[in-house]
């Protein structure tokens, strides 16, 4: 079966699709140190694989559906200046994100053989240009304005082809802070016709994305431009942000597209700390999901500082079930 007839059945069969959480979070908290590093996470492709690999497996016995590639803030010209690579060194190694994913996939379902769950998908993480300019405008979105459409289609180009090539089940396009980026990235996808992908943004408050555009008509934009779209909504944001996000686009979805949301804990970033936050912060996830469940969430999970022990009481909450090994897949 392909991945996208796969994904259609995983969130018509008991949804909805349980994301994982803050892989480089979970990285830093088992000792990696990403905080000021140009490559963040997808350093250790090159360095620890093996710590990525532990991640993404912690994510899938809390009880993840989905897992995310390290590759957020790789890029084949980051890698080439960063770890002195050639250019067909970096497009393995961005390719390499995807298999290591895979290969753990295919290590839980040998190994823990969770009883009722279908086989996990890779999703292949695509950050926004704004990522490797390591100056937090991927929260803003102002870099768009001196680039083309033209110009964020080459950039990210290599990248997806890449991650198209290594075998990922879809694409995740996340942390999107403009709207001529989306429509980009939009474009681009169809260069891929047998891709499929998620498109989410980042928000600057409860009705508009980071660049000021309201978050109504980057959804509009979203659900007019591609059938090989499966999703569109937000991640990175504060919990309390989704509600009226949702709200105010949820007439635009149609048959065919569907709401992803996750946020992160809700706390605040520190640029020499990283991220500050409680526990009850990244609760709030937990205790607001039904609700964006019932607004139409099919795929719903965390992103920075979100734990694999989130997402398994994440999983139980809107599941009724829980991610302990059973006795078949």
């Amino acid at each position: 079966m392909g991945s996208s007839a796969r994904l259609r059945l995983y969130m018509e069969d008991n949804g909805p699709l349980i994301l994982d959480g803050g892989l480089a979070s979970e990285l830093e908290a088992q000792g990696a140190k990403l905080q000021g590093d140009p490559l963040w996470s997808s350093r250790l492709l090159h360095t620890d694989p093996q710590a990525i690999r532990e991640a993404h497996y912690r994510f899938l016995l809390g009880g993840a559906d989905v897992i995310s590639t390290a590759t957020y803030q790789a890029s084949i010209p980051g890698f080439v200046k960063h770890l002195d690579v050639t250019p067909e060194g970096a497009r393995e190694l961005l390719m390499s994100g995807v298999r290591l994913a895979r290969d753990t996939v295919d290590r839980f379902v040998s190994d823990a053989r969770p009883s009722g769950r279908r086989r996990p998908l890779v999703a292949a993480s695509v950050g926004p240009y704004g990522a490797v300019l390591l100056d937090g405008s991927e929260y803003t979105g102002a870099y768009a304005e001196r680039m083309s459409v033209e110009d964020l289609k080459a950039w990210h180009r290599p990248q997806i082809d890449a991650l198209a090539a290594a075998g990922a089940d879809l694409v995740a396009l996340e942390t999107v802070p403009s709207i001529k980026e989306a429509a980009a990235l939009l474009e681009l996808l169809r260069e891929f016709p047998d891709t499929r992908a998620w498109l989410s943004f980042s928000c600057k408050d409860g009705r508009r994305i980071s660049d000021g555009s309201a978050f109504a008509d980057a959804v509009r934009l979203a659900a007019s431009s591609t059938t090989q779209l499966v999703a569109v909504g937000v991640n990175c944001c504060s919990p309390e942000l989704v509600e009226p996000l949702l709200d105010s686009a949820g007439s635009l979805l149609g048959p065919d597209l569907s709401w992803v949301v996750y946020p992160n804990s809700g706390g605040d970033w520190d640029t020499e700390k990283g991220w500050v936050t409680s526990e009850e912060q990244s609760a709030s996830i937990l205790k607001l999901s039904p609700t964006w469940r019932k607004q139409g969430a099919d795929l719903i999970g965390g992103c920075c500082c979100i734990t694999p022990a989130h997402i398994a009481e994440l999983r139980r909450r809107l599941k009724g079930s829980d991610s302990s090994p059973g006795t078949k897949i």
